[in-house]
């Protein structure tokens, strides 16, 4: 044995390493969830989430994200995995552990200067845009809004425009005649038949403006919207506030995502090619404007390519003029802004 202070006679096989508290080896394997069954969220509440068991209505389940999944976000629409109690009995909790790939998104900014995108629905084919023909008056730019938001996530945009008894819907339909937009026509002396078998055995998302009788055709479409809205918010602590999004199954079959916090669309996250790209027959050319390009047309964009699929007879002018209005919504030259209910 050396000397205290003589180490030179030393060699690893003499020094005793005590491993630290970080240097254990991490598996990256996780655990494969073989046993995993499939769902659709249908509800949240902090921090906790109501799944739909194989999209079934009568087979919700509470649960929580796994750990593996990190901050994966998980949001209504989302198809995801389950393990753990899957019963849905009472003071019962499931784990998610797996969110599939969305085939479709439906984002907002809080306004267009905030970089931070919230994803309000996931998975939806259609999103309905709700909007009153009178009491209160038609906001186009509102609209105009849902539509880019719908072209960028990849949704159906369907106009649905209620109170009709109060005023004729031509003047406002002529604004959107150029667009190929489903619309669907209601009162408020007449069950919503037309608008009830476009959106059976699907999952769509509504959006509109406070009073445009949207919680009216909710009402309609599902008769028992208060008590399933109580069974998805029996999650947590049993609240369903107004600013959350909240899927309710159709009666024929389908979802509908009521989602009465959104009263104005944020496009932060929406860049004009996004808007192009929904119009096919600008594509191609929009591809040669100049970097930078708004697609806007003079004067704010002098060496737009846009007008050259008017020329040519690719595209009508209505087309153009719509996706221009399109554009400058996005630019936030609109109507839009919120106001008081």
């Amino acid at each position: 044995m050396p000397r205290r202070g003589d180490w030179s006679r030393l060699d690893e096989s003499d020094v005793r390493v005590r491993p630290g508290k970080g240097s254990r080896p991490r598996s990256k394997r996780r655990p494969e969830h073989a046993d995993a069954v499939g769902a659709m969220v249908v509800g949240k509440d902090r921090g906790r989430w109501t799944c739909a068991v194989d999209g079934d209505a009568d087979r919700l389940v509470v649960a929580m994200r796994a750990r593996e999944l990190g901050r994966t976000p998980v949001v209504i629409g989302d198809t995801v995995e389950l393990v753990g109690d899957t019963t849905g009995a009472p003071d019962t909790l499931a784990r998610i552990v797996r969110v599939a790939e969305r085939t479709s998104v439906l984002r907002r900014t809080a306004d267009d200067t905030d970089a931070f995108e919230r994803v309000v629905v996931a998975n939806a084919q259609r999103l309905l845009i709700v909007c009153a023909l009178a009491d209160p008056p038609p906001r186009t730019g509102f609209i105009d809004r849902c539509l880019v938001a719908a072209y960028a996530g990849g949704l159906q945009p369907t106009l649905c425009l209620t109170k009709s008894d109060l005023a004729d819907p031509a003047e406002l339909l002529a604004q959107y005649a150029e667009l190929d937009l489903p619309v669907v026509i209601t009162r408020r002396d007449q069950e919503p038949a037309e608008l009830r078998a476009l959106i059976t055995d699907e999952v769509s998302a509504m959006v509109g403006h406070s009073g445009v009788g949207k919680s009216t055709l909710v009402n309609r479409l599902v008769p028992a919207a208060d008590r399933a809205t109580g069974a998805v918010s029996a999650v947590g602590k049993g609240r369903h506030t107004s600013t959350s999004a909240v899927a309710l199954p159709l009666p024929d079959g389908g979802w509908i995502v009521d989602t009465p916090g959104i009263r104005s669309f944020g496009l932060a996250h929406i860049t004009p090619t996004d808007i192009v790209a929904a119009f096919e027959e600008f594509v191609a050319l929009a591809e040669e404007c100049p970097s930078g390009c708004g697609h806007l047309g003079p004067p704010a964009d002098p060496g737009c390519m846009l007008d050259e699929a008017v020329t040519t007879g690719q595209a009508t002018p209505g087309r153009l003029t719509s996706l221009r209005r399109l554009l400058s919504s996005k630019a936030g030259v609109d109507d839009s802004a919120p106001k008081p209910d």
